[in-house]
């Protein structure tokens, strides 16, 4: 694992140093305190900072081809290397080193730009091509491992991460209002997006080519769409496949040179990896839990009933508000606005892991592939329960949104979300609205006329991104057709930003077998009846699959996720904080938002009308964020 940069100044002249490259490599030494390395010829240069995990001794990058005309940096790991590497020697390649790396650099002389179809794993890469004078970027199926861009006026500068890159010459710094207004809906702004103008991300799956001044970007994969799904296997075929999908994917995941272990939440899907890691393995597994003292957020109870089934060497940490005094460092980790929650936790469960092991194994993946969100339940409930009149929806809505909702999540909570997705046209409309914590209509009646205008027709660019992902599954079910948008936005934009930025954070490497691609291939061809046996049996063919390598109580338990108590610490240790940071004079004047409208939400939630936390938690993001990145802005 590993942080990347470089720069190619096509058609300058000037010419890329070392100096140029060291001044975003210094600020990737966290995702790679092991070792640096730097390459520079005329007007190209790439530049990496490594975490030895595979062939410690000689896997050190850049790294060439036999002639030095193919140059590459790479942050991640490829599982199949071995295999890749095997089917090269044939084909006439020579090798030097043992690590995943060299083999991309054969991969690329061999296929060209086709080489990512090729690999299985996590990755962001970079390919500087001598002889024809092209550089090539590419990420991996999911977006596990991130990649930021920026074309200039010498050619293009790339980093892995948005702070990184801010350190090059002549790399914009203009706001971008439409990725504030996605934020605010999403919780994190979506690739290409970035918060700047000009600066953008790679996409999941996207090979970019840079040659002759100009950038094409091209998908090389994407989930079987309109393939036949495998409703004619019998179910005991279809268990077993799935068995030894998942297995394997977690085999290959214990690859490693240095110490590695698990997260383990309580739920099902971190405790299937945990039960699998613990039949592949010839030592007790190393698993971490964290926990709130607030019991109703924390799962370390049935974490700990894993652990005692399967002989695990398990260590647990707790959470309280308190370590909440690093919220400044944790917006700075980003780089660009971040709003989930559970980034906080993440942070935590991450640093002190990192203190045991180097590696981590975890469960991210499981709900989207094999339908564990209960807003899958929620609208296919609804879908049941469209044809019910509109005024009689309508009424019940008004009868239950001014009753206070002491939490969200509950039940008169979810009362009103399944209300109003009823009374909406559009799948991506309810979708965006499941999702949401500021829906439209909300942000309409914080954000101010200055800033309405300057979005213009960017307004609810959130809502026109889903759309678009939603019209490219018709013809599938309603779990597929939802878990595909997952797989496309929420999963890569959100939780994988999430792990990648916690985990790097502390020089931690994660790994996750659900989001292997060859098992999300055969997840999305799974009927939908599969994965959600009526209204409320979500993740029936997974669990039913491992129920024998799982305690009783892990099988039967609904879904809790990575809670975090915000509404009590936003009334409690955070009041405060929140207060002075997102009602100062500097953060008003900065001209989002009508001051009325955010001391509405904070009076609502004090007095303990709603349960605002989640807004909250996003307003202080969007502020810290400010104080580190563009302090001086205002509209």
């Amino acid at each position: 694992m590993c942080g990347i940069c470089g720069i190619y100044n096509y058609g300058s002249g000037v010419h890329v140093t070392r100096e140029d490259l060291k001044a975003m490599n210094d600020l990737l030494v966290h995702r790679g305190p092991d070792d640096e390395g730097y390459y520079t010829r005329e007007t190209a240069g790439l530049a990496m900072r490594r975490l030895s995990i595979i062939d410690l001794s000689t896997g050190n990058q850049p790294i060439s081809n036999e002639d030095g005309s193919v140059w590459l940096v790479f942050n991640g790991e490829i599982y199949n290397f071995q295999d890749l590497r095997a089917e090269l020697l044939i084909k006439g390649h020579k090798f030097v080193t043992k690590s995943d790396t060299e083999t991309i650099v054969h991969l690329y002389e061999e296929y060209g730009t086709e080489f990512p179809r090729h690999l299985r794993g996590m990755f962001a890469i970079a390919i500087w091509d001598i002889r024809r004078k092209r550089l090539v970027l590419a990420r991996d199926r999911l977006g596990k491992k991130p990649l930021f861009y920026a074309l200039t006026p010498y050619g293009l500068t790339f980093a892995s991460e948005l702070r990184a890159l801010l350190a090059a010459r002549d790399i914009p710094r203009e706001l971008n209002p439409a990725a504030i207004d996605a934020f605010l809906t999403l919780q994190y702004i979506p690739s290409p997006l970035s918060v700047f103008k000009g600066v953008n991300k790679l996409e999941p799956a996207s090979v970019l080519v840079f040659e002759d001044g100009r950038a094409r970007t091209e998908k090389y994969w994407d989930l079987p769409l309109g393939e036949k799904k495998l409703d004619d296997v019998p179910l005991p075929e279809l268990k077993e496949r799935l068995s030894f999908e998942l297995s394997e994917a977690v085999r290959i995941r214990l690859v490693s040179d240095v110490p590695l272990g698990a997260f383990l939440s309580g739920g099902i899907d971190s405790s299937i990896v945990t039960a699998l890691m613990a039949r592949h393995s010839d030592k007790p597994v190393k698993t971490f839990s964290i926990g709130f003292k607030e019991e109703k957020f924390s799962e370390l109870g049935y974490a700990r009933q894993v652990a005692r089934m399967y002989g695990t060497k398990h260590t647990e940490f707790t959470v309280e508000a308190k370590m909440a005094d690093e919220l400044e460092r944790l917006a700075r980790n980003y780089g660009e606005p971040y709003a989930d929650p559970s980034a906080l936790p993440s942070y935590f469960v991450s640093r002190e892991t990192r203190r045991d092991v180097t590696v981590a194994l975890n469960g991210d993946g499981g709900d989207e592939a094999f339908g564990g969100y209960l807003r899958y339940a929620a609208m296919k409930t609804e879908a049941l329960v469209s044809g019910a009149p509109a005024w009689l929806k309508s009424a019940a809505l008004r009868g239950i949104r001014d009753l206070p909702k002491a939490a969200p999540f509950g039940f008169f909570w979810r009362l009103e979300k399944f209300l109003k997705l009823s009374l909406m046209g559009g799948l991506a409309e309810k979708y965006l609205s499941a999702m949401s914590f500021f829906s439209p209509g909300d942000l309409d009646g914080l954000y101010s006329n200055e800033f309405i205008s300057l979005l213009g027709p960017q307004k609810n660019y959130a809502g026109r991104y889903l759309a678009k992902t939603f019209e490219a599954t018709a013809g599938e079910d309603l779990l597929n057709r939802l878990a595909y948008c997952d797989l496309h936005t929420y999963l890569p934009e959100g939780l994988m930003t999430k792990m990648d930025i916690a985990s790097m954070a502390n020089s931690l490497e994660t790994r996750s077998p659900f989001l292997d691609h060859k098992v999300l291939e055969f997840a999305f061809r799974l009927p939908g009846n599969l994965k959600l046996k009526g209204l409320g049996g979500t993740k029936w063919l997974l669990k039913e699959t491992f129920r024998n390598m799982l305690p009783p109580e892990i099988y039967g338990r609904g879904k809790m996720g990575f809670g975090v108590p915000l509404g009590q610490w936003f009334r409690g240790e955070l009041k405060e904080y929140w207060a002075a940071a997102c009602l100062s004079k500097k953060a008003l004047g900065r001209g989002y938002f009508k001051s009325e409208g955010l001391y509405r939400l904070w009076d609502e939630h004090q007095g303990g009308k709603r349960d605002h936390g989640y807004k909250l938690w996003a307003l202080l993001m969007l502020e810290l964020w400010h104080r580190q990145y563009a302090d001086d802005f205002k509209l």
